[in-house]
């Protein structure tokens, strides 16, 4: 018999999302204080033991919904005392019949998740300047040359980032989505090049600046990149990074909810 229950341990969180901490890389960093207090976090038991988690975290809209585990457990969790409106999901492909049950689902995006093995590391070079929250303004200039992406503010000011500028403006960045040095890992993440820009290997030269430093820190390093975007996926190996595991992200809207935009 399954049982749904919140969970606040984080002791007892991190010993699930360390079974498989590749995968489970930014729930982990959500474990820091100032993520975790926008977490809610349950689980699913079966025979005593936790086999299944679901955490919602609040910081971005739609909230990002994370599942892992046993998808038994998961439909439970989902079909009882997790029951947002809309999320953003991320999930492995094996997890969809659960989300599936309760959620009607935008068009999915295979992602990847990549990691880099210190060793691994192959640093490009370049002129670039540390960015401070100072540059949050003309950060938000920059990415809104493109269809979309997940910066917020706050991640300047907690994260690593880099940039390239010409005439005093910002052409290129690359950054972290989390930095979580009491678990040792980050994800890399907000890498830009202004259309005019691209073909000039700022973003690869960004990155590598933001790996370094996070390398230097002793730091796992992770990342997400779209299956389809080769020319990222190009630019991370070159760095180094291999492909850890592939998973599905995708909005998805509560089944008898109003909510329609996805």
């Amino acid at each position: 018999m399954w049982q749904a229950r919140r969970l606040t341990d984080k002791s007892e969180i991190l010993t699930f999302l360390e079974s498989d901490r590749w995968y489970a890389a930014y729930a982990i960093g959500d474990l820091e204080p100032s993520f975790f207090v926008q977490c809610q976090w349950y689980g699913a038991e079966a025979d005593g033991n936790l086999r299944a988690l679901a955490m919602l975290f609040a910081g971005l809209e739609p909230p990002v919904l994370f599942v892992m585990g046993e998808v038994p457990g998961l439909s439970v969790i989902l079909g009882s005392v997790l029951r947002p409106s809309q999320v953003y999901v991320t999930c492995r492909r094996e997890h969809l019949p659960a989300v599936c049950a309760f959620y009607n689902l935008g068009t999915p995006e295979r992602m990847l998740r990549m990691i880099l093995r210190p060793s691994d590391f192959r640093p490009v070079p370049g002129k670039v300047t540390r960015l401070s929250p100072a540059y949050t303004k003309e950060l938000e200039r920059l990415y809104s040359l493109g269809k979309g992406n997940a910066f917020s503010p706050y991640q300047v000011a907690q994260g690593v980032f880099y940039g390239v500028e010409k005439k005093g403006r910002l052409v290129a960045t690359a950054g972290t989505h989390l930095v979580a040095p009491t678990y040792g890992i980050a994800a890399v993440g907000n890498v830009f090049t202004d259309p005019a820009h691209r073909k000039r290997g700022y973003g690869t030269i960004c990155t590598s600046a933001v790996v370094e430093e996070l390398l230097a820190r002793r730091l796992d390093v992770v990342l997400n990149v779209s299956a389809t975007n080769t020319t990222a996926i190009h630019i991370y190996q070159r760095l180094g990074f291999g492909t850890y595991c592939q998973f599905i992200e995708v909005v998805g809207v509560r089944r008898g909810s109003h909510r329609v935009e996805i």
